[in-house]
């Protein structure tokens, strides 16, 4: 297993000791929270180190370690030894950029989600969380500091619900609950940011609105390659393939799984209309387009007659009668104008105006 870690620090270029790179951030210390309750007893500590995690073993009740920032290689290696985790497992950890999956090693579950977050410039962003499920014990592993499961934390401190009547596995369900339904809130944020993109398609529509059009559909593939392969994670949860789900927690799972369904119905109702939008913006700069040319085709229209009569009486022929004409200018002019103005008419008739 430490072979294979300090291969993980040489592909990273870190020393085995230093810290790790995690997508757009590098995690200075890991912040570990140990938590153990039951129905009865809660208690809540912060650890120095994974040395500590020796001591969790074979404990009664359940044992919630939640690690905030991944810290270097060798110490995530000391948890790996305490719990027996395989080093596939510990590498999957380290890369970040694991698409969701759920991997059963017959004592534990290993399981990879990715949570989904607008950050301060409105930009969609992605964070993995690992979780590892055990007979009595689950260890859940994220790249930022961020209180993502403070909700969860207050349930268990008041003993609101049945959190603390259950085992692990109604744990990991609470924490798998959170991230989906976290889902709904980016999605309704981005539902309102469509139908606004939307209404300026329609009405006046600039190269900024191409670009915006994009960077969705790039937001969009994020959000589902995020949530899409999440269906076959909760699925087998449901289906409790593991003997680490108990019956009475299946049907909870299986609440998750139609959140998710609902998730990806909205993820591909919005790529339907983002791609619906595309279309109605060339439509949109092709209508616009085709104004413009249709008012200066009637301004052309208007000027080919009067051009002809310029161009007639412009002629340098010596006996034009109409040269000698005392009312021949003023006529000429109204002439002209007099034809204007009926083809103005006319096309306004049309409503070619």
């Amino acid at each position: 297993m430490g072979q294979l870690l300090r291969k993980h620090a040489q592909k990273t270029g870190l020393p085995p000791g230093s810290l790790i790179y995690t997508g757009d951030r590098v995690s200075a210390q890991a912040k570990i929270s140990i938590i153990e309750y039951d129905e009865q007893h809660y208690e809540e500590r912060e650890i120095a180190s994974f040395d500590e995690c020796l001591l969790l073993q074979d404990k009664p009740g359940v044992t919630w370690i939640k690690v905030e920032g991944l810290h270097a290689v060798e110490n995530l290696e000391k948890l790996g030894d305490c719990f027996n985790l395989h080093p596939l497992v510990l590498e999957d950890i380290l890369h970040t950029d694991q698409r969701p999956k759920i991997e059963d090693f017959d004592d534990y579950l290993f399981i990879v989600l990715r949570m989904i977050n607008y950050d301060e410039n409105n930009a969609l962003s992605s964070e993995q969380i690992s979780l590892i499920l055990g007979s009595n014990f689950v260890i859940s592993l994220q790249e930022s500091n961020e209180a993502i499961f403070a909700a969860i934390l207050e349930r268990l401190r008041t003993s609101k619900g049945r959190m603390r009547k259950y085992g692990p596995d109604y744990l990991a369900y609470a924490l798998m609950d959170l991230i989906v339904d976290h889902y709904f809130v980016v999605l309704e944020k981005f539902g309102e940011a469509i139908e606004f993109l939307e209404e300026e398609v329609v009405k006046q529509p600039t190269p900024q609105t191409l670009k915006d059009i994009h960077h969705f559909k790039y937001d969009m593939i994020l959000l589902r390659k995020s949530v899409w392969p999440l269906r076959e994670v909760i699925g087998r949860l449901e289906r409790r393939e593991s003997d680490l789900i108990q019956e009475a927690t299946g049907i909870y799972f299986k609440d998750v799984y139609d959140h998710t369904i609902i998730a990806v119905d909205n993820i591909e109702t919005y790529r339907d209309i983002l791609s619906g939008m595309l279309d109605i913006y060339l439509s949109s700069i092709s209508n616009r387009l085709n104004e413009i040319m249709k008012v200066l085709t009637v301004i052309a229209t208007i000027f080919m007659p009067l051009t002809f009569l310029a161009g007639v009486w412009g002629m340098n022929f010596k006996y034009m009668p109409e040269l000698h004409w005392i009312w021949g200018y003023p006529a000429a002019l109204g002439l002209m104008l007099a034809i204007a103005l009926s083809m103005l008419r006319y096309f306004r008739r049309k409503k070619w105006l």
